[in-house]
């Protein structure tokens, strides 16, 4: 379980770095955009497409999984405070499998949808410009399907109560 909590801890930081190379290409990519349009009036082509189907899906979607490893989600815990400690444990680590199972429906859905839209070709018009953006469509799945996967190594972890490997790294970070 150690290694494989290593190689999802690993996936994981790749996708959030391909989320963060995303907004700062949807930043640049809207700046050039502004400026041709109100310097040069000629604005980029396909911009709002882009911007909609690949910088916002990616940024959102693939660094899910980080976020669960630094355990960043929010969580309201207004009744969960009044139970008594061995209880919220349990509670905690049996929602990791329910969650783990709802992350894992929706990558499966939303896998079956991008296969759909592969091989329909899915692809937006703006303008003269035809665009495809059926690969955008994978960056769900990925995301979900990673964040499962997380989940699934926490809730070994709190079967076994051995270690899931997912935070060696930010660990060992905090210790140099």
């Amino acid at each position: 379980m150690h290694y494989l909590g290593r190689a999802v801890a690993g996936l994981s930081r790749a996708a959030t770095i391909l989320g963060g190379i995303s907004i700062a290409l949807m930043m640049v990519h809207v700046t050039a955009d502004v400026v041709m349009r109100y310097v040069f009036n000629r604005p980029l082509t396909g911009t709002l497409t882009v911007v909609t189907y690949y910088y916002m899906i990616l940024a959102t979607f693939l660094p899910m999984a980080f976020a669960e490893r630094r355990r960043a989600h929010i969580s309201v815990e207004v009744l969960t405070e009044l139970m008594p400690a061995r209880l919220r444990h349990h509670l905690k680590g049996w929602m990791l499998l329910l969650t783990a199972a709802v992350m894992g429906l929706i990558a499966w859905r939303t896998f079956d949808a991008a296969i759909k839209a592969w091989d329909l070709g899915a692809s937006q018009i703006q303008g003269a410009t035809r665009i495809s953006v059926w690969p955008a469509y994978f960056a769900l799945p990925l995301g979900t399907g990673l964040m499962a996967a997380v989940l699934l190594l926490r809730f070994g972890s709190y079967l076994t109560g051995r270690p899931d490997g997912l935070d060696e790294d930010t660990e060992h970070g905090a210790r140099s």
